[in-house]
């Protein structure tokens, strides 16, 4: 009985492996079938690039900074 429900689990993953692949791969094509960034991205991402790395705060301090909200 066990054996069976296993199987239909992993049937089940499979299946929803699939969904999300479809989903993921339809949202690729839909906003950029060439993979290349928006020019809304590319905007942040030179802005973002002009930041100096003295700048950068760590995981550990956004995460005390929310969590002092």
């Amino acid at each position: 009985m066990e054996n069976k429900n296993n199987i239909r689990e992993i049937k089940q993953l499979i299946q929803d492996v699939a969904m999300l692949k479809e989903i993921l791969l339809s949202t690729v094509h839909r906003n950029d079938s060439e993979g290349e960034l928006s020019d809304w991205a590319n905007e942040e991402l030179k802005i973002a690039r002009k930041i100096p790395i003295s700048e950068f705060i760590s995981l550990e301090e956004v995460k005390n900074r929310i969590l002092k909200r």
